[in-house]
Formats: C-alpha cells, sequence, structure tokens
C-alpha cells in the first residue's frame, strides 16, 4: 500500500536533485533512485502541474497532512482510518485537476 503528497511542480526541490525521469508507462514519468532504484517522484501527463512523492521519503511528514483519501475501495479490511476527510472510491483524478487549476 503506497501513500503520496501531491506538489505543484514549480515549487518542489529536492536535495540532492531529482536525477533524470524514467517513464515506465505512457503518460507517466517516474523518478528512481539512482543508487537503489527506490521510487522519489512521478508526473501524470493529465496533472502536468503537479507531481507526486511517497510519504515515506519525506523530512516533514507532518507538514503534508492529507486533504482526502483515493481509491478507497481497495483499502485492505483491517486499515481503519479515522477521520473526516473526502474518500474518492477510485481515482480522484478530477478533484485533483480542479484543485490544480
Amino acid at each position: 500500500m503506497a501513500a503520496f503528497a501531491a506538489f505543484d511542480r514549480t515549487a518542489l526541490t529536492a536535495t540532492p536533485p531529482l536525477p533524470a525521469p524514467a517513464s515506465h508507462s505512457a503518460g507517466v514519468e517516474r523518478w528512481n533512485c539512482t543508487a537503489c532504484g527506490s521510487p522519489l517522484a512521478a508526473q501524470f501527463d493529465y496533472l502536468p502541474t503537479q507531481v507526486y512523492v511517497p510519504l515515506g521519503i519525506l523530512d516533514q511528514i507532518d507538514a503534508a497532512a492529507p486533504q482526502l483519501h483515493c481509491h478507497a475501495e481497495s483499502a485492505p479490511r483491517w486499515l481503519h482510518i479515522a477521520d473526516d476527510l473526502p474518500r474518492q472510491t477510485g481515482s480522484a483524478r478530477d478533484t485533483l485537476s480542479d484543485a490544480a487549476e
């Protein structure tokens, strides 16, 4: 199970800088660590102003409080997230696109 934070592409900085992206699927740019291959970020053609970063690599994780949950129907039955945030049953593509405008 993965969790990601979305950032405006122009506001994202990485230290050290991200390596060149490698696309493994049409419409997606992915950045991976050149030493171990761990995922660092992804950008999707349908959300061109946003970059998605796995939460596990963020140093300031508390500053990235969630605003919604995507793919809620795919959550394991044992996972209970006790908050009142909006839940999308599938992708939140439309919601995220509207927020980026």
